[in-house]
C-alpha cells in the first residue's frame, strides 16, 4: 500500500442497549421452528460490547425465567433493528434453519410491517425504489445513493391519516432486505417513522417514545411440512 494511501476512519460502536423488561413471547411453537414476538428495545443477537449479551437469540437458548423454556438449538435466520417490534421466525434444528434460510436468501418469504408515519401521505399506496448504501462516515446509518447504492423497493399502503398531529399508519411489504430500508425510504419521501434516531426530521423523533415500525406479518414455507404458513402478531401501537 502507498504511504499516500488514505485509509478510512476506524468504525467504532459505543452503543450499549437499555434493559429491556419486555419478553419475547412465543406464538407458535412445534418441532421445528417458533413464531415469536420480539419486543421492541432488544437485540435480535448478542453484540460484540459484552455489556450487549441480551437478545432474542440469548433468551430462546437460555430460557425466559417463568416465560419461556431454553431452546437451545435455536437458530435465526433474520433479525429484526433493536427498536423494531413483532414476529420473526426461529428455526428449532440446523435442518430447518438451513430451510428459512434459503428462503430468506431467495426472497421467497413476503413480510410486512406496520408504521406510524409523520404528516399525512399524499398517495394512497405507491413505491419507494431509492437505492441504498453505506454511510461510512456516519455508522450505523447508512444513505441514499443512486450511483454506489443496491437497488431497493418498498411497497406502501395507507391504512389511515390520523389528526393533531398529522401522521399516516402504513402497511410496509418490502421487496428487498436491506439494512435500515423502510426506515431511510420513509425519510426519502419526506415521512419519517415516529420515534426514529436516525432518520428523522425535526420533530419525528420526539414524537414518540420508540420507533412505531412492527413486523406484523411473515408468508413462509414450513421447513418440515411443506405447506405454506401465515404467522400473524398483532401491532402495540
Amino acid at each position: 500500500m502507498s504511504s499516500n494511501a488514505q485509509s478510512s476512519p476506524p468504525i467504532v460502536d459505543d452503543f450499549v442497549a437499555p434493559v429491556c423488561s419486555g419478553v419475547v413471547e412465543i406464538l407458535h411453537q412445534d418441532d421445528d421452528i417458533l413464531l415469536i414476538n420480539k419486543p421492541s428495545g432488544l437485540l435480535s443477537l448478542s453484540g460484540k460490547n459484552p455489556l450487549n449479551w441480551d437478545s432474542v437469540h440469548h433468551r430462546l437458548v437460555h430460557g425466559q425465567a417463568g416465560v419461556s423454556p431454553a431452546f437451545p438449538e435455536a437458530r435465526l435466520p433474520h433479525r429484526l433493528d433493536f427498536g423494531t417490534s413483532g414476529i420473526m421466525v426461529v428455526g428449532l434444528n440446523a435442518a430447518s434453519a438451513q430451510h428459512l434460510n434459503k428462503q430468506f436468501q431467495t426472497r421467497t418469504i413476503q413480510k410486512r410491517y406496520l408504521a406510524l408515519l409523520e404528516g399525512w401521505i399524499a398517495d394512497d399506496q405507491g413505491h419507494i425504489t431509492a437505492a441504498i448504501a453505506k454511510d461510512k462516515n456516519h455508522f450505523p446509518r447508512v444513505k441514499i445513493c443512486h450511483s454506489t447504492g443496491k437497488a431497493a423497493l418498498s411497497e406502501y399502503r395507507v391504512l389511515q391519516r390520523l389528526d393533531l398531529p398529522r401522521r399516516s399508519m402504513v402497511q410496509f411489504t418490502p421487496h428487498t432486505g436491506r439494512t435500515h430500508q423502510l426506515r431511510i425510504h420513509s425519510q426519502a419521501i419526506g415521512h419519517p417513522i415516529l420515534g426514529c434516531d436516525l432518520y428523522s426530521s425535526d420533530h419525528s423523533e420526539q414524537m414518540a417514545d420508540r420507533l412505531l415500525l412492527h413486523a406484523s406479518d411473515l408468508y413462509f414455507v414450513h421447513p418440515a411440512g411443506g405447506e405454506h404458513f401465515h404467522g400473524q402478531c398483532p401491532c402495540p401501537f
